[in-house]
């Protein structure tokens, strides 16, 4: 999943215009979207970058394997893309329910970073989501201790801790992630030191050494079914760029780098006949045994 800006080239209107006519040079429909990225320096510290465009905004969920359209929405650039998300994934269960009974996975950059979607994705359709995660803690605060434990801690990206010695003490390891059982609704954990043959003094003494449960209950949005601390998750999480490849496809072939579309409604039927486009030549190509150029605009039939 992901949002495309799509800039007009078209006049700015101001709110406070008293002029509204739709003259052919300005859009009265679009509006300035921004996109905060929050930038971490060398140093730790952090600041905020903001780009801003004037026009619209495209909301896309794509197919990871195979780079396609399966559901989208064309808004004012402001649009909230968290919001239309959920909206999205609405759609998608009225109109192609069997779509969301087959997907186990959704990818998505941290702009999509949202407990409520997350927990929709789980507990209603049983998605495991897979979503780049913010920083919302205190600058300063690099752990917090797990509830019910005296020597484990996390930090604000689901890594989980041990120390041998309790909070603050030497020698902090983290802890090896085994799995998710489901039907515990719980992500486990071992003793590092057990895991990896480590020698650790505390082994004996140490509650965690035996290993130990988080209920996915404890911070939805921290601890997902997918560790974010694991492989699995890291390798799941690099095919979202598909869809920032249909995003360029859209830009450079089907040219919305430089459009001259004015309106809301105007644009909407313009990407909705993109989208068919893109789908109608990939059915061609499966018809013509020519899958390996599903996506082709080029190839000769």
């Amino acid at each position: 999943m992901d949002g495309k800006a799509i800039q007009t080239h078209a006049r700015y209107h101001r709110k406070g215009d008293r002029d509204r006519s739709r003259d052919g040079r300005r859009d009265i429909d679009a509006d300035v979207g921004v996109k905060t990225y929050v930038v971490e320096r060398e140093d730790g510290s952090r600041y905020k970058k903001e780009e801003l465009w004037y026009g619209y905004e495209l909301h896309l969920l794509v197919d990871a394997e195979y780079e396609l359209p399966v559901a989208f929405e064309v808004t004012k650039a402001s649009a909230s893309e968290v919001k239309q998300a959920r909206q999205l994934v609405e759609k998608l269960k009225k109109s192609q329910p069997e779509v969301l009974e087959e997907r186990e996975y959704l990818t998505a950059d941290r702009g999509y970073d949202d407990g409520k979607l997350i927990e929709k994705l789980w507990k209603e359709h049983h998605i495991k989501p897979v979503i780049d995660i913010r920083n919302c803690w205190n600058d300063g605060e690099e752990t917090r201790l797990l509830p019910g434990t005296e020597n484990i801690v996390y930090d604000y990206k689901g890594r989980v801790y041990c120390h041998p010695m309790g909070p603050g003490s030497e020698g902090q390891r983290e802890m090896a992630y085994a799995g998710f059982e489901e039907s515990r609704q719980a992500l486990k954990y071992r003793c590092p030191a057990k895991h990896y043959g480590l020698r650790c003094s505390c082994s004996d003494k140490c509650k965690a050494s035996k290993g130990i449960r988080i209920k996915i209950e404890q911070d939805p949005r921290l601890f997902t079914p997918v560790a974010r601390s694991s492989y699995k998750w890291e390798r799941i999480y690099d095919t979202r760029t598909a869809v920032e490849r249909v995003n360029s496809r859209i830009d450079v072939c089907y040219g919305y780098e430089d459009h001259y579309i004015r309106g809301l409604a105007k644009m909407k039927m313009s990407i909705s006949i993109t989208i068919a486009t893109m789908l109608a030549m990939a059915l061609g190509r499966v018809r013509e045994k020519q899958g390996e150029h599903l996506r082709s605009l080029v190839k000769a039939a």
